[in-house]
């Protein structure tokens, strides 16, 4: 869902800009993030080769995307490292793993999310400058005082969902939700894959895990340029839906049959771009 992604760039004076782009992710400095970056190749998981990076710095966040490649074909990595003030607590990081064909879809929904996020931002510039400083001052007393105990679905809950969408393919479902706390704004991607864990996957890492990171509103146009750029120069690679049908084929469990009465039942078990499915066969 969503749109082309166009409306976002011509975005100005809205304070989506106080991020930086890297054309490359500097792994060296982070040795954390470097360990974590190696192929896996453990257990037989295919050998995965990485063929371009782009770092993207938000706040205190810096954002890598990777663009790997195994013999499934190409996918991208997204990893979040946070940037902590602690002495135990320097680096904390989390991913998101995603073939370059819903890395395409993603680019289209931030688009809307960016749109969105910018007529919030305008309609909050008119409301503080359009009213005195009377109900300012009454909307400062207000966020001050102590919130009483919420309940579930009581409207000052801590975080209040602004917008959500998702996407949904194959096995995996992705869910995106631009939020608002007292620290501000954020857009939340959170991936779940409905399959058992123990199997290695198309991006060679074992299924049935939840991935999500969390991507600061004001740095969305920035990590969605460098989205674009990934996909313009590497999407072609992306096997994975030209595959279709013969994706995983393996992990597929094989037919049975059996016998009601006269009457004898076919099932088979199959795959296509839309999930994996059951067929029933009767004469």
């Amino acid at each position: 869902g969503g749109g082309r992604g166009r409306g976002g760039k011509n975005v100005g004076g809205s304070g989506l800009s106080k991020s930086r782009l890297y054309p490359q992710a500097q792994h060296s400095h982070y040795p954390h993030y470097a360990a974590s970056a190696t192929p896996n190749q453990a257990g037989g998981a295919a050998e995965i080769q990485e063929l371009a990076s782009k770092r993207v710095d938000i706040q205190k966040k810096r954002f890598y995307l990777d663009v790997k490649q195994s013999s499934r074909g190409r996918f991208l990595k997204i990893a979040e490292v946070w940037i902590g003030r602690g002495r135990q607590d320097n680096i904390r990081k989390s991913k998101l793993t995603l073939s370059l064909s819903v890395a395409a879809e993603l680019k289209d929904c931030l688009g809307d999310f960016i749109e969105h996020y910018a007529h919030l931002g305008l309609k909050g510039h008119r409301q503080e400058h359009g009213h005195g400083k009377d109900q300012a001052s009454r909307r400062r007393q207000k966020h001050s005082a102590p919130s009483p105990p919420v309940s579930v679905g009581s409207e000052e809950h801590p975080h209040s969902v602004l917008k959500t969408d998702y996407i949904e393919r194959d096995n995996r479902k992705y869910y995106l939700d631009l939020k608002e706390n007292q620290r501000g704004r954020f857009l939340r991607i959170r991936q779940t894959m409905m399959r058992g864990t123990g199997m290695i996957g198309y991006f060679g890492h074992s299924l049935g895990q939840e991935q999500t990171i969390v991507l600061p509103a004001q740095g969305m146009i920035e990590f969605r340029d460098a989205l674009v750029q990934l996909i313009e120069d590497y999407g072609e690679g992306d096997i994975e839906e030209r595959r279709g049908g013969d994706d995983d084929p393996l992990e597929l469990p094989e037919g049975t049959s059996f016998r009601v009465d006269n009457k004898r039942f076919y099932f088979d078990v199959g795959s296509n771009k839309y999930g994996i499915f059951l067929k029933l066969k009767f004469p």
